[in-house]
């Protein structure tokens, strides 16, 4: 049979002799493309803690490397791991530099009655394995968006990825500018802070501020809390700066007024996520005269059962066995995405929604509370 394209163009009957001739190419290309894919976005890798480093008395770094050896997936500083432990997980960011990819540094500090900080520092140590996700989140220097003079108001271990990019300012000699202002209830209580000296004096396009909450007499150095005096007077002008904030939860909304009393535009200002609301009662959207504390019922399929509205709907199923996928834990990453097929929940200011979620009910479930008995699918 001859080929319809051998009277329209001359040279066809050679040239489709010449592919007849060619060996096939038997290839997989589908699985080659996704261990590509995988060996730079894993959904999950074994690790193996290598060296556990006391940085103060309230916090811990643990370095980890992958089981098999292997180098581990490349990152961008500001980005962090999900670990999964105790049937449930935690983000951590990498504090350590994206230079060096044969471990990653994760830094935690012990919350006072957290359950999975507490356990880390307490439990975990050089020899165990532990399961994390890849490196993920946004939270990260942008070249085009964040220009190269930067400014990053940490409090407590929100310190980590503010080391990861200032490791990455070093090792990579980027002539970006970097000022961190670090806020901790003691100077005992700075993490990194031989590192972050040595580094700030070594380095004239980094800068390094502390200010004291809780100063001993021996502080001479700024004192209080991230107020917009001391941000002026640490910082002088912030000249619309990017300004990246990363600490505590109370940190954030505090931030937020003071850099905006100083005239920062909000879409210069990026906070990492960093858990679901202390109290969602305390947003303007709760319902009013709703008691938190009772308990509804949660039906996932034919297992249903009791948690009070005030718990996140990601923790009440972790109670119950059920481990939605999940990551940022934040609202953010969307992985934990469930769908409401009946009742009603509360959504918090956090939820980083799809304007398509509310038309088709779905929730992020780390950040949302069933005000009502619900019927959700998984």
């Amino acid at each position: 049979m001859t080929h319809p394209l051998a009277d329209r163009f001359d040279g066809t009957a050679e040239i489709l002799a010449e592919i007849a001739a060619r060996t096939p190419d038997t290839r997989d290309y589908h699985r080659e493309t996704h261990r590509t894919i995988d060996a730079y976005h894993p959904k999950r890798l074994r690790v193996v803690v290598t060296d556990v480093i006391g940085e103060t008395a309230t916090s811990k770094t643990f370095r980890i490397a992958a089981a098999d050896s292997a180098p581990l997936p490349p990152f961008l500083a500001g980005q962090y791991v999900n670990v999964f432990i105790d049937g449930t997980s935690r983000p951590f960011a990498i504090s350590s530099s994206p230079a060096r990819l044969d471990h990653y540094d994760l830094t935690v500090r012990r919350v006072p009655g957290g359950r999975i900080s507490n356990l880390l520092i307490d439990t975990v140590e050089v020899g165990h394995h532990l399961t994390t996700t890849g490196p993920m989140g946004t939270f990260h220097h942008n070249p085009l968006f964040h220009g190269d003079d930067v400014v990053f108001l940490a409090g407590g271990s929100g310190v980590a990825p503010a080391l990861s990019m200032i490791r990455d300012i070093v090792d990579n000699e980027l002539a970006r500018g970097f000022h961190l202002v670090y806020g901790s209830r003691s100077a005992d209580d700075i993490i990194f802070r031989d590192e972050l000296d040595a580094i700030a004096a070594a380095h004239p396009n980094i800068r390094v501020d502390y200010v004291i909450a809780e100063p001993n007499p021996g502080w001479h150095g700024p004192t209080g809390f991230l107020t917009a005096e001391t941000i002026t007077a640490l910082v002088d002008e912030l000249r619309d700066r990017m300004v990246y904030v990363c600490g505590p939860q109370a940190l954030y909304p505090y931030a937020l007024q003071q850099l905006t009393s100083l005239g920062q535009r909000r879409r210069r200002i990026r906070f990492e996520a960093n858990g679901a609301p202390a109290d969602p009662t305390a947003q303007p959207h709760w319902p009013a005269g709703l008691d938190a504390t009772e308990e509804v019922t949660v039906t996932v399929g034919a297992t249903s059962f009791r948690t009070p509205r005030n718990r996140p709907l990601l923790d009440a199923l972790e109670d119950q066995g059920i481990r939605p996928e999940a990551a940022c834990r934040s609202g953010e990453c969307s992985l934990c995405r469930v769908r409401v097929c009946k009742g009603e929940v509360h959504h918090a200011e956090e939820a980083r929604l799809r304007l398509s979620d509310s038309r088709f009910g779905y929730t992020h479930s780390c950040v949302a509370y069933p005000l009502t008995d619900v019927e959700v699918e998984i």
